[in-house]
């Protein structure tokens, strides 16, 4: 059982690392998400409203799989420089999982601003803010009251990269399929890889709940 385990926990860097990145990018992007919904364009929003659609209403699986597997049905796009990113199972992975994720962190923090006290919006424009001004001031805010719900998106990217071991990715899971494949122990091996996801999220559950209550210390002054 040892010796499983010490090949199974080789995948925990990358399994670490793949959330670490794809949870960067996906802020990033549910910040400038959660703007262009918070402006006045119809144009804009429509448009982010689709991307929210599409990547909530359809299993990150089959997300995995298209960004994978589907570029390389384009000519244009394997003769070109982006080959060398699209043809990379780890950039494939974080691109799924950003994309996937930065929707539903956008949903949260729109839904975090739309929550926010109609009297800071007036007093804002009682100042003379304009609408990104505005926005500049109240969104920081906004997010601190998302944290919460932020932190179960943060668990679940994590064990969303269980699924980056379906398009070849040696992490976690990776190791423990292939260890599957010539020792057929099944309960033992996914039963280790299971216990290290556990411990991670129970670790990082954790740490989570104590910067929850650093951040929102301001709420019980």
């Amino acid at each position: 059982m040892w010796d499983y385990f010490l090949v199974i926990a080789q995948g925990i860097p990358t399994s670490l690392s793949l959330m670490a990145v794809s949870l960067i990018i996906a802020f990033v992007l549910a910040i400038i998400f959660t703007f262009l919904l918070s402006m006045e364009s119809k144009i804009l929003k429509g448009l982010v409203n689709g991307y929210l659609i599409l990547f909530t209403g359809t299993p990150l699986l089959v997300q995995f799989f298209l960004i994978y597997s589907g570029p390389g049905q384009f000519e244009w796009l394997t003769q070109s420089p982006l080959w060398a990113l699209f043809s990379d199972a780890w950039f494939c992975a974080v691109l799924a999982l950003a994309l996937n994720s930065a929707a539903y962190s956008t949903q949260l923090f729109h839904g975090a601003v739309k929550a926010i006290p109609k009297g800071q919006w007036e007093t804002c424009v009682a100042l003379g803010l304009s609408r990104l001004d505005t926005l500049k001031i109240l969104i920081p805010y906004a997010l601190k009251r998302a944290l919460p719900s932020y932190s179960n998106e943060i668990i679940l990217v994590f064990k969303g990269t269980s699924l980056a071991s379906t398009i070849t990715i040696l992490d976690i899971m990776g190791y423990a399929k292939q260890l599957y494949g010539t020792e057929y122990d099944a309960i033992t091996i996914y039963g280790i890889a299971g216990a290290i996801y556990l411990v991670i999220t129970g670790i990082m559950t954790v740490l989570l709940r104590k910067l929850e209550h650093k951040v929102l210390a301001f709420e019980r002054v």
